[in-house]
């Protein structure tokens, strides 16, 4: 079967120019172009546009798209990409089974078990990440911290970080590129806040950027941010401010 350029573009939530231009790059040429110049696609493009969005969904930059198109076959990607979707839907569907299971338990005097209502929401997934990342000393330090703050200093220090992400998706909104007065202020307040979690004043900047990076390519984080486009700006944001800081 073939389908053509808009019919194409329709599906995927993106323009034509969109698909025009990632033939232009390399990435997915059309499986012909007709005597009138119509681009169609067949099952085999299907495929790879599939692979080159869920990438792009993770802010996945085009010459990275390129790279990974080349490394692997798209049985073996998209294979890939569907173990992690599959295990972070079942994390989604236990956080939603939690939910509804609190709420009965509020409105209708419904049994409510703590594994109930916290499955799905285990902050040990993160330990991992942070310990691979950063060392098992930023982990606990970090815990000790947040342990030791009082109700009043934790929601003080969320709302910081809300204010903060708020900033960012105003200034994209407006326009403003990653690397104006306006952002890379907002950058610095980001910059002291990661700073006060890991329990100093001058964070290494490095590990700064390299936060950027996590949350791009994690959804969950990317989340805080309006999703992979907002998750990206902000992290181009924090390159610049460490590039700057370490001059």
């Amino acid at each position: 079967m073939e389908w053509s350029i808009q019919r194409i573009a329709k599906l995927a939530g993106v323009s034509s120019r969109t698909l025009r231009h990632y033939d232009a790059v390399g990435i997915l040429a059309p499986a012909r172009t007709d005597a009138g110049g119509m681009r169609w696609y067949d099952e085999a493009s299907l495929a790879r546009l599939q692979r080159i969005l869920l990438l792009r969904g993770l802010g996945v930059g085009i010459p990275a798209i390129a790279e990974s198109l080349e490394r692997a076959s798209d049985e073996e990607a998209l294979s890939g990409h569907l173990a992690d979707l599959a295990r972070e839907a079942d994390r989604i569907q236990r956080q939603i089974r939690a939910v509804e299971q609190t709420l009965r338990a509020r409105e209708g005097g419904a049994a409510m078990t703590a594994e109930g209502a916290l499955d799905g929401f285990d902050q040990g997934q993160y330990e991992q990440e942070v310990t691979e990342r950063w060392g098992a000393d930023a982990w606990q330090r970090g815990q000790r911290w947040w342990k030791g703050m009082s109700d009043d200093d934790k929601r003080g220090f969320q709302q910081e970080h809300r204010d903060i992400a708020a900033g960012y998706a105003a200034a994209r909104e407006a326009g403003e590129p990653a690397d104006s007065e306006r952002v890379q202020a907002l950058a610095e307040r980001h910059y002291r806040w990661i700073g006060a979690g890991w329990q100093t004043a001058e964070p290494d900047p490095a590990m700064f950027a390299s936060m950027g990076d996590m949350y791009v390519a994690d959804p969950r984080f990317a989340a805080n941010y309006g999703g992979a486009e907002g998750a990206a700006y902000v992290r181009d944001a924090m390159r610049v401010f460490a590039e700057r800081r370490q001059r």
